[in-house]
């Protein structure tokens, strides 16, 4: 089934959203889970709350993207939770993989910090949209995942090193572009 016909069915208030929901995206949603909360558990718990959310957000908004939707929200929940497991205590993957992007990019704290990081946000889509696509699924894949450098050499065939080091040429690259772009880390 496709996404849209998948939005229509929450539109339409059938539960049978949730289970098309679940049957195209469980996994995704199931592995993205569990790489910010490293159980199985309570991804598991996560990916149930957020199909709620889901269901819960759609008769207000109509995503025009919805696997982004859904992960964005995957992602939301699982780091509350993550935070209100470890008490505010990362588990030390996701701080690498967090520590990473510092140097390139800022947090907001206020409303126009928040505009700001609007705008940042489609500057990286930018850059990244003019990287190969190897390069961009690998960054995508370790920052907006948070898949392991392991997992992601696995999966591509390469050594770790050469994914860290595509990594890092790419991180220099977007620092490079970002300041091109006027902001300044």
């Amino acid at each position: 089934m496709n996404d849209a016909s998948i939005v229509g069915l929450y539109w339409e208030r059938s539960e049978k959203a949730i289970k098309e929901t679940d049957i195209k995206y469980g996994k995704l949603c199931n592995r993205l889970a569990n790489n910010i909360l490293n159980s199985s558990c309570d991804a598991e718990e996560c990916v149930n709350d957020s199909y709620l959310t889901v269901w819960n957000s759609i008769p207000d908004e109509r995503p025009n993207n919805f696997s982004a939707f859904l992960c964005r929200i995957v992602k939301n929940l699982s780091f509350k939770k993550l935070e209100h497991i470890t008490a505010q205590k990362r588990k030390p993957e996701m701080l690498v993989s967090l520590n990473e992007l510092q140097e390139c990019i800022s947090s907001p704290s206020d409303t126009e910090a928040c505009y700001d990081a609007a705008q940042l946000g489609k500057s990286i889509s930018a850059f990244l949209n003019n990287q190969s696509e190897t390069n961009r699924n690998i960054f995508v894949r370790r920052y907006w995942y948070y898949d392991s450098v392991k997992d992601i050499a696995a999966d591509y065939g390469f050594k770790e090193k050469k994914i860290s080091n595509i990594l890092f040429e790419t991180r220099k690259k977007l620092k490079q572009f970002l300041e091109q772009e006027g902001y300044y880390i």
